[in-house]
């Protein structure tokens, strides 16, 4: 029996509906929530994230602002464009799409940021708080898989979660968060890695497994235990020419083997991503209200 797909695309659509009416609500009481996204250099996927995430703004009825900026932009107009953004009351949400060019220091942007608008949830004084399990931004990955799990209605309380991967954008947060002694999360977490060697005795003990390693298909059938709930965070470009652009999009599971032996599994695409871009949205509505002292 095939696995249940987890359809990211339905959750977020669900969660872009209801945050269209809230903020219907919230521009009665004259907040409009604004997100500022910053673009640097013409990466041909940031181009396309950034496409989608201002088509999602536009339906909703959050105002996205996207400033475009020539790949030779120095770090320090680039910091002065932050700086604008972190004084402009009417800003709630920041976004410097990444990677950036390799002469600007992504840190130093990150760290540019305010807290109070970094709707990414990067910052290193949101990534203490999250650390700490006190309220902040939380990265948007992760928060988008974890109230994907809640909408499936998959507890990960008391269950052996095994994340494949660390970077600081999804494994290691996701990883925190599914520690944390609270709702939806309070599990028990293994981290695997480039150091951790042969892999399979880790995935196959795992009641929920994460794949975002970022190398395709590396996640076999016979890495899953039968009956694992299975993430794939992965977004690998493979050659196809078949396919009308000339490849096609993967995960890090070999998806049709998978799906035979897991019990719930994300597809790719349709599946983390969209909830990515949902909980961004989510974010910035968050903000806007901190910011109008609606909460």
């Amino acid at each position: 029996m095939s696995a249940q797909i987890l359809d990211g695309n339905a959750v977020a659509a669900k969660i872009r509906s209801e945050l269209a009416e809230e903020i219907v609500e919230l521009k009665k009481e004259g907040c409009s929530p604004r997100l500022e996204v910053i673009l640097v250099g013409d990466n041909p996927a940031s181009k396309s994230y950034v496409s989608m995430k201002q088509k999602d703004c536009t339906e909703i009825g959050i105002l996205g602002q996207t400033t475009h900026l020539p790949a030779s932009t120095t770090e320090d107009v680039l910091l002065t464009l932050v700086d604008r953004s972190n004084k402009d009351d009417n800003v709630h949400g920041i976004l410097v799409q990444l990677p950036l060019p390799q002469h600007i220091s992504e840190a130093h942007v990150i760290a540019r940021i305010s807290p109070d608008k970094d709707v990414d949830g990067f910052h290193p004084i949101n990534t203490g708080k999250m650390v700490a399990g006190s309220e902040c931004f939380l990265p948007c990955t992760p928060a988008g898989m974890q109230e994907l799990l809640k909408e499936y209605n998959i507890n990960p309380k008391g269950k052996h979660v095994v994340v494949v991967g660390r970077s600081n954008i999804v494994g290691k947060p996701f990883a925190i968060m599914m520690m944390q002694k609270k709702e939806w999360a309070n599990a028990t977490v293994t981290v695997c890695h480039t150091g951790s060697g042969d892999l399979k005795p880790f995935t196959r003990q795992a009641d929920i497994l994460v794949a975002a390693a970022g190398r395709p298909a590396m996640i076999t059938a016979d890495m899953i235990k039968p009956g694992a709930v299975v993430i794939d965070v992965g977004v690998n470009r493979i050659d196809d020419p078949q396919a009308k652009r000339g490849y096609r999009l993967v995960g890090d599971v070999d998806f049709a083997a998978a799906k035979e032996v897991a019990s719930a599994i994300t597809p790719v695409p349709g599946g983390v991503g969209p909830m990515t871009r949902a909980i961004l949205l989510k974010n910035t509505v968050q903000s806007a209200k901190k910011f109008h002292t609606l909460l």
